[in-house]
């Protein structure tokens, strides 16, 4: 529901003049700051002084020429430090309380008090474990970070994906039948595709695949395919996004509505529906084909005209980002705007979605540093375009060289923008919602340290959540097959070495009676049996709360990761649902990554160290 400006703007006033408050700090590196405060000794209620942040010699932040690196490796610049003025009794109250451990739990629960007191929601903590998280795939400290950069569709702005992909659909569509393809009776189903899949061209397909590139589920057309026909056709090969002639990766939710337009027309195609004056199409033509009708829609503008002169059936509004991004810049952070649309679209789409939530008159304009529009990613990452100035509202330019803070500009370079910033590669964190376009160029050409947006997130968190009962029954079951198959193998075995006339494991398994033998392997058999018929259906069925054909974004099967999710952790040093989700985390924040779990290390729980075993055998 979307907030009055008013309303947002008394929200604001009354979060910010909670800021002005002076709380003693004691800087924990690498973690967030902790608070502590001391109650009066009169009087229950809290008292606190005000002061400016920093100028009153109580604090100074680390500036780049005295900046070192933690026990992480995360650069210290612009952490906050204590100025030894006046701590020593400060210093002395903490190390008179006991082990740092023990402090730095009752500093925590003191802070959560003042916390409390002020009305300030305690996050993080709360955040890391629901679907507006943020998630850490490498350690990132954001106080170190100098600008942040933020591309705009379906990043600084989120369209509903049934309303904005539904009409690029229909004018795709429009298109196809002008130039001749049977269309009729076809209509736009968001159902049909998720973010993450493969369009395989050559066979017409579209495929769900594992980190490691193994198609774990097919579709031909819009039919599912069967896992023997999925055997049969990919059982020797790999998704390799390297080869762009045969795989289309649906990087962003820009792809659904040609993902839905193609896998429709290869049934089409397959029916020998399509006239053959339209030459002898295989499926790599009619890819080009509802490619080039997608490629009019957006270059004739009709699409992004019907957007701008009503934009609020388009856009989801959220009055929290624009906050999220004022937060940033009175941080000091320099923030950029840096997106492929054209002026006239930005300035429409940002105007709609971020001034009515901005404080005292804002506009969204007064946030971005700089905002380069027309940007043409991942060029902009790639190599060197002329850069030109956009000096009037109507969007008249001129030929420049650098860019200028408050200043707009259209085209340009990466390198432009860190020569004009002066700063350059982990110094500036990107914000985007293309796994190509925005986050693997960027941290591949120049370092820069990046974040995704993924909008699903949210929706595939709460299926996990729900799920939980369903897959908790699903592993039981698989490792009681496991448990049943593991004694089932030794017992084949035990009849394997009898019947060639070896003796078995033991000298009572070499004596042991055939009939008895026979008995065990037949139940054990018919029970491995019956429980995979239950193990089956259950494991068909595991993700379809997020979508019934192609189950989770981010796993392929029960085990393992998606393709998608493998691409996330290798470029993507943060991800989320949403920008505004930075609201509940601070600029401060200090994302560190989770410990990465390998096969061998859930038997290593299960086998008693050394000084284990030896108490146990003193006792």
């Amino acid at each position: 529901m979307a907030m009055a400006a008013t309303d947002s703007a008394a929200y604001y006033q009354d979060v910010t003049s909670q800021q002005r408050w002076r709380m003693n700090i004691t800087l924990l590196r690498p973690s967030s700051l902790s608070l502590f405060y001391f109650p009066s000794s009169t009087t229950k209620k809290l008292t606190c002084r005000r002061c400016t942040a920093a100028s009153d010699g109580v604090f100074s932040v680390t500036p780049p020429s005295k900046a070192d690196f933690d026990y992480l490796g995360q650069s210290t610049k612009g952490d906050l430090n204590l100025i030894n003025l006046g701590i020593g009794e400060t210093e002395r109250r903490l190390d008179g309380r006991g082990p740092i451990e023990d402090v730095a739990r009752m500093e925590a629960q003191e802070a959560e008090h003042l916390l409390n007191h002020l009305g300030i929601p305690q996050d993080p903590f709360s955040s890391r474990y629901s679907p507006r998280g943020i998630f850490c795939t490498r350690t990132l400290n954001l106080r170190s970070i100098t600008a942040i950069g933020y591309d705009m569709d379906y990043t600084l702005m989120h369209y509903n994906v049934a309303a904005w992909e539904g009409r690029a659909y229909d004018y795709c569509m429009d298109n196809l039948k002008t130039m001749g393809f049977p269309v009729d009776g076809l209509s736009f189903d968001p159902e049909l595709v998720i973010r993450g899949l493969v369009i395989d061209k050559e066979k017409g397909n579209l495929v769900k695949a594992d980190r490691f590139g193994y198609v774990k589920r097919a579709m031909h057309g819009t039919t599912m395919l069967s896992t023997q026909t999925l055997s049969e056709m990919y059982g020797r090969e790999l998704v390799d996004l390297r080869k762009e002639s045969r795989w289309e990766f649906l990087n962003t939710l820009f792809s659904v509505s040609e993902a839905v337009a193609y896998m429709q027309l290869v049934d089409r195609l397959d029916e020998g529906a399509i006239a053959a004056d339209l030459g002898p199409l295989d499926y790599k033509g009619l890819y080009k084909a509802v490619g080039k009708a997608l490629f009019r829609a957006h270059v004739e503008g009709q699409l992004k005209s019907e957007i701008m002169s009503k934009p609020e059936l388009f856009v989801e509004p959220d009055p929290e980002l624009p906050l999220a991004l004022l937060d940033q810049k009175e941080a000091g952070k320099k923030l950029l705007l840096i997106t492929n649309s054209d002026y006239h679209y930005t300035e429409k789409m940002m105007q709609h979605s971020f001034n009515r939530f901005l404080p005292n008159d804002m506009s969204w304009r007064d946030l971005f540093d700089i905002v380069i529009v027309s940007a043409r990613k991942p060029e902009f990452f790639q190599m060197a375009h002329p850069m030109y100035e956009v000096v009037t509202g109507e969007g008249l330019m001129r030929p420049c060289f650098k860019a200028d803070s408050g200043g707009v500009y259209s085209g340009g370079s990466a390198q432009m923008v860190e020569k004009s910033l002066g700063i350059q590669g982990d110094e500036i964190l990107y914000v985007g919602d293309h796994i190509y376009t925005d986050v693997s160029q960027s941290k591949v050409h120049l370092r820069w340290r990046t974040a995704l947006i993924c909008r699903e997130l949210e929706e595939e968190y709460s299926a996990l959540v729900h799920s939980r009962g369903h897959r908790t029954t699903l592993i039981e079951l698989i490792n009681q097959k496991e448990l049943v198959g593991d004694l089932f193998n030794q017992l084949r075995l035990a009849l394997q070495r009898r019947s060639k006339g070896r003796p078995a494991q033991t000298v009572a398994a070499t004596h042991m009676d055939d009939k008895e033998l026979n008995e065990s392997i037949q139940k054990l058999l018919i029970v491995m049996q019956r429980l995979d018929n239950k193990i089956g259906p259950m494991m068909e069925s595991d993700g379809e709360l997020f979508n019934k054909r192609w189950g989770f974004l981010s796993r392929a099967g029960l085990w393992d990761k998606s393709h998608l999710m493998r691409q996330i952790e290798k470029y993507a040093d943060i991800y989320t649902s949403r920008v505004s989700n930075f609201l509940h985390y601070t600029p401060f924040m200090y994302f560190r990554a989770q410990e990465q779990t390998l096969a061998h290390d859930s038997y290593s729980f299960h086998h008693p160290n050394r000084g284990d075993a030896d108490s146990e055998d003193e006792e």
